[in-house]
Formats: C-alpha cells, structure tokens, sequence
C-alpha cells in the first residue's frame, strides 16, 4: 500500500477567499490529502468565531473527501510532527508576501526539520485577493461576490455590520 501524499494549507481563513481556494486547487493536483488547518492565533482578532470560520470551511468542502479540515492553537509545525505530515502549503501574492513566508518557511525547518515548504503562486485573477480587503470592501457595500464561496456571502450577510453613507 502506497502512503498518501498528505500537506497542511493553514491559515486564520477569516474568510477564506476565492484566492484560498485557487491555491488549495492547486495543491489538490500535487497531494493526495490537504489538511486545511484553521490557525487559533491570540494576537489576531478575527471577525468571525473559530466555530463560524470552521462551519464556513465544512460547508464548502462537504463535497471534498480529499480536504479535512482541523484546528489548532499551537504551532503548525508542532501540529505537522504530531500528524506525520510533512509538508506545508503557502499562496504567495506578488505583492511582497515571500520575504515573509520564506522567513516564516526557515523557521518552521528549524523547529522541525523533517517539514518542507511548498509555495504556490495566487492565480492573476485572485493575486490581489485578501480576506482583510473583502471584509473592508463588504464593511463599506461593496460587491465581494465574486471573491469569496457563496457561503462567505452568506456568513458576512449575518455576522457584518455595514457602514451607510448618507449622500
């Protein structure tokens, strides 16, 4: 039996975009299974719950055997060598997103060094895509359908305030 070709995709998701969902896509063709891992970090301040961001992912992946979604509230390599997965997927945007990663890839070797890095390139129709932008954009009623899963739409209808301007 052949072992399955098994990589984690973490982040804070809040929310997960179309730009998200390219790069899990493309990972899709390389491993076998993508843990998406929803990273708990106490310095962020999410707009969503960790419950609402992982209903949000369950949601969307129902369909999807080869994605599992998880959690965490440790480090994602703490996590990796805890599950015997040993590769990370990382989008990069070109807007200055790898000195970061490849910082951030350097220390995870070091704290576990059976872990590699594998960067994948947000597609030209998403490269500008974050979640902090479609929040912004959505806050002020701007279109954001085209950005996010139909079930990002949903949970921002019901969870987000908008700002209306009197003209």
């Amino acid at each position: 039996m052949v072992a399955k070709k098994k990589a984690i995709y973490a982040g804070s998701f809040d929310p997960i975009t179309n730009g998200h969902l390219d790069i899990l896509n493309r990972a899709l063709k390389i491993f076998d299974e993508v843990v998406l891992l929803l990273a708990i970090s106490p310095t962020k301040k999410p707009t969503f719950t960790a419950k609402q961001r992982a209903e949000m992912l369950k949601s969307i992946f129902k369909n999807e055997p080869r994605v599992k979604i998880d959690m965490c509230n440790e480090l994602v390599v703490d996590y990796a060598r805890r599950h015997k997965i040993s590769c990370l997927i990382r989008g990069l945007r070109p807007s200055g997103d790898f000195d970061s990663e490849s910082q951030m890839a350097s220390m995870n070797y070091h704290l576990y060094p059976d872990i590699e890095t594998v960067f994948l390139m947000t597609g030209g129709k998403f490269y500008f895509v974050s979640s902090s932008m479609v929040k912004e954009a959505y806050k002020w009623k701007g279109d954001v359908s085209k950005f996010v899963p139909k079930e990002v739409l949903k949970y921002l209808e019901k969870y987000t305030k908008r700002i209306y301007v009197n003209k």
